[in-house]
């Protein structure tokens, strides 16, 4: 696992009227400070990727659907400095549904890999800052990871 990088199971409590789903509680030690909580569609085998945060801890689940989620490490002073990491995340069979938290340095990337659109949550730690972030193209060579 990447150092810093957090997969705590996560609870559905079901009922016939519809479920319960826990995403973020602040008496966790995962708990970070919220700037914004934002939701992504992904459409069903749609890739969006990469993007590498700054700054911002992201916390992440998928309510709704399933995403691959893949992760690399591009702190230079990281113990897992280049190390890769896939996850399966959402409510479909295939997949867990977790919290995942990323610190900043680490990019990552999702696909849909449900037959219907997936929802992805994120709790930021901070607010939205454009130049907070970089993107590179899904087939960029910084990732040692293929889609396909």
């Amino acid at each position: 696992m990447i150092n810093g990088v957090s997969a705590r199971p996560l609870r559905t409590i079901p009922d016939p009227r519809g479920s319960i789903r826990h995403m973020l509680r602040r008496d966790w030690p995962e708990f970070n400070e919220i700037g914004e909580v934002y939701f992504s569609y992904v459409e069903s085998g749609a890739i969006k990727a990469w993007r590498k945060h700054t700054r911002m801890v992201m916390q992440l689940a998928v309510p709704v659907g399933a995403v691959t989620v893949v992760l690399y490490d591009a702190r230079p002073t990281s113990s897992t400095y280049k190390e890769l990491t896939e996850y399966h995340v959402g409510t479909d069979d295939h997949a867990k549904y977790i919290l995942l938290t990323v610190p900043p340095g680490i990019w990552n990337g999702f696909k849909g890999i449900s037959q219907a659109s997936s929802l992805v949550v994120n709790c930021a730690s901070i607010l939205h800052d454009p130049d907070e972030a970089e993107s590179a193209p899904m087939d960029s060579l910084k990732i040692p990871y293929s889609w396909t």
